[in-house]
């Protein structure tokens, strides 16, 4: 193939940048083989196309067509079957100027010799394309601060909750990462993409998380490592996604207040992983939890004015005291 490195620079964002760190399936011997494969123009057109037929047929706004006309209900559902080789080859044809608009089956085997080759490096490209680092953080660098040092650290949280859920239910990542997870199975290349993409997506937001409990005085709780509380959260996020995927109209994403499920989940997090430097009580999470159900909480005072009011701070009763 020809490098065509003028055409890259004309590629639109991020099909211009350096994949060669991305796309680790080409069909080359050397790494620097792979490297100029990874930066071809035509390389990138069949990306283009295969992103193009999963917002086709994943969403949002995926495109459903009906198996029998007179049926609305009768809708194909495909798993994957959408990116065949054939169909890949065919979209290419439909690519947007200055992307390369002649695709073949013979030209996507000489790239990736694979066709699972094919599919996990379009997984590595889609999930590291349409992770919120590589789109507009703007908002997202706005909530940080807010988190980091700003007065409102709640509705931070709860800012953060949604902003989060919306980069997934509103972007095709999430639904290629849930279609991938189910035809992953016993197939050990796209296993081993999501796993790299995984660990290279979560392993910035550990050092922020880092960052912002030290900015408010906090510690996770003896016990939980920063590596386990960042898959807490992510496990919160895309189990909120899934859900709101699932069941649109049930309220877990409430566009019009800014608030999802998420946020409430988030807060929970941190009140049962986080704890005060200057306060700790140098509890686990079973250990604290067991001392809630279970013992006098000596350093848990219930306020039963305002917080402000000193005077009216109570000691919360046990929930439950063994022998009774």
């Amino acid at each position: 193939m020809n490098g065509g490195q003028g055409l890259k620079r004309q590629l639109p964002y991020p099909y211009d940048q350096d994949l060669s760190g991305v796309l680790r399936q080409m069909n080359r011997r050397t790494p620097a083989g792979r490297g100029r494969l990874a930066n071809d123009p035509v390389t990138a057109a069949y990306l283009a196309a295969g992103m193009r037929l999963i917002e086709t047929h994943l969403g949002p706004q995926a495109v459903r067509t009906p198996v029998d006309p007179e049926d609305e209900n009768s809708i194909e559902r495909p798993l994957l079957s959408f990116l065949s080789q054939r169909a890949v080859a065919a979209e290419v044809g439909n690519n947007p100027t200055p992307f390369p608009q002649r695709g073949s089956v013979s030209t996507l085997r000489s790239t990736w010799s694979h066709h699972s080759d094919y599919i996990a490096d379009l997984l590595r490209f889609g999930l590291w394309a349409y992770h919120p680092n590589h789109c507009d953080a703007t908002e997202a660098a706005d909530i940080l601060v807010q988190i980091l040092d700003g007065p409102h650290f709640v509705e931070a949280i709860h800012r953060m909750g949604f902003w989060n859920v919306l980069t997934l239910v509103d972007r095709p990542r999430f639904r290629l990462e849930l279609i991938a997870t189910a035809a992953a199975e016993g197939d050990e290349v796209i296993q081993k993409a999501m796993t790299e993409t995984y660990q290279e997506i979560l392993e910035p937001w550990k050092e922020i998380c880092a960052e912002l409990l030290s900015a408010r005085g906090g510690q996770l709780r003896p016990g939980i490592t920063i590596e386990t509380f960042v898959d807490l959260i992510t496990a919160v996020m895309e189990g909120v996604a899934l859900h709101a995927l699932a069941a649109p109209g049930t309220g877990i994403v409430d566009r019009a207040r800014e608030r999802t499920l998420a946020g409430t989940a988030l807060l929970a997090l941190i009140l049962g992983c986080v704890e005060r430097v200057d306060h700790a009580d140098g509890l686990t999470l079973e250990q604290a939890v067991q001392a809630l159900i279970y013992d006098h909480p000596a350093r848990t005072p219930r306020l039963q004015g305002t917080w402000n009011d000193l005077t009216t701070w109570r000691y919360m009763p046990p929930l439950h005291r063994e022998g009774r």
